[in-house]
């Protein structure tokens, strides 16, 4: 199977390091994290390196004593899968403290603000770098990249059939293992119906209470369970902007699959025409191009919003970056239009421009404030 070089990741490991002695690289199960490290090993930067993967058995009971392993050694020290030994971060700070020329590169499947709960000694000696799937800036076949999403092994499986295996595979073993091994006790069959319905809410306002009746449980549980989702990166749970308007807004969060081919997974859609047919062919891209877009901007989760109010005004997505804000609506259509719903949030949220995404290449103005863009068009054009 082809590997793809994603030099911007490598560069930005080498940039951490010029500032702090650790860097985390964090990224769902299966994105190419250690298959980055390699090729960052690769670049002869930092000698010698250690390699310690925590999935095997022999280098896990290893680090049952930190100092002794790591003590003596010099260069950089490679960690995989670093959140199966939490307890290790505080034995981290007083290396590098010690050894100052140290580095050490860590890779994990929980996001940073997993991470963080165990890792708040490292403050000031840490850099976090979360390693997205991969996105339309570093392979070519947008349809394929829809379809199958962007984990390296889906996208570049040698054919729709075996993408999609792959992917009811990849569910499988992450509910029933790897969930487990990042310290979760839960029902796998419980989370799995819970994965299974929530592709229902793909792109819609997230409902604690229907999805609890549906599965009897009571809400905070159901929110538990999608916290964990959310935190180990496979669903992005986009919050509220608020405005202080007389008009009701929207308090709830939308829930996002971050990944297109997980949810057509879960949808059972194999391949682009069952896709193209499909009553959820419009969230879906919605999804797809909403988090390349996120991607395009460097934007952390908490830097994204979406504003919408019960009269039915709405913005798509809402990037506000040092008080600048960027707003989008996606449309799966070749002849978007302007919409009333449009001006009201332009006038609301006071914005300069708004851009409504679209499939393909166009690049028009609709009047003078909202302008269409075809997602790979703004993807290579666009300075935002």
């Amino acid at each position: 199977m082809t590997t793809v070089l994603r030099q911007s990741y490598l560069d930005a490991i080498e940039s951490a390091f010029r500032i702090n002695p650790i860097c985390a690289l964090l990224g769902p199960r299966q994105c190419g994290k250690t298959t980055a490290s390699k090729q960052f090993i690769d670049l002869n930067i930092y000698n010698p390196v250690h390699i310690f993967d925590l999935e095997d058995p022999d280098d896990l009971k290893a680090f049952e004593n930190p100092k002794l392993l790591l003590e003596s050694l010099d260069g950089l020290i490679v960690i995989d899968e670093v959140q199966r030994r939490p307890e290790l971060f505080p034995y981290l700070r007083v290396l590098v403290d010690r050894k100052p020329s140290l580095k050490i590169l860590i890779l994990g499947s929980a996001s940073a603000e997993l991470i963080r709960q165990s890792s708040e000694t490292l403050a000031g000696r840490i850099s976090y770098l979360e390693m997205t799937l991969f996105s339309l800036q570093e392979v070519e076949n947008a349809q394929n990249l829809w379809v199958r999403g962007g984990f390296p092994k889906s996208y570049l499986a040698d054919n729709d059939v075996n993408s999609f295996r792959w992917r009811q595979d990849y569910v499988r073993t992450f509910l029933e293992m790897d969930l487990p091994s990042f310290g979760f006790n839960l029902n796998p069959y419980m989370i799995r119906r819970f994965w299974l319905m929530l592709s229902d809410y793909h792109g819609n306002l997230f409902k604690a209470s229907e999805l609890g009746r549906s599965l009897d449980l009571n809400d905070k549980t159901v929110k538990r369970y999608l916290d964990i989702l959310s935190g180990t990166f496979v669903v992005r749970q986009l919050q509220p902007w608020f405005v202080n308007i007389s008009k009701r807004q929207v308090k709830s969060c939308k829930i996002y699959f971050r990944d297109s081919g997980l949810l057509h997974s879960m949808l059972n859609l194999q391949n682009f025409s069952a896709l193209s047919t499909s009553s959820k062919v419009g969230a879906s891209w919605e999804g797809f191009a909403l988090e390349e877009i996120i991607r395009y901007h460097n934007a952390d989760f908490q830097d994204c919003f979406f504003w919408a109010t019960q009269a039915g005004a709405e913005v798509d997505l809402l990037i506000v970056q040092a008080g600048h804000k960027k707003a989008f609506e996606f449309k799966y259509t070749n002849n978007p239009s302007t919409t009333k719903s449009m001006h009201i949030a332009m006038e609301t949220l006071g914005l300069d421009q708004l851009t409504v995404i679209i499939p393909g290449n166009a690049a028009y103005f609709l009047n003078e404030n909202i302008r269409v863009y075809g997602l790979e068009r703004y993807l290579k054009t666009s300075q935002g």
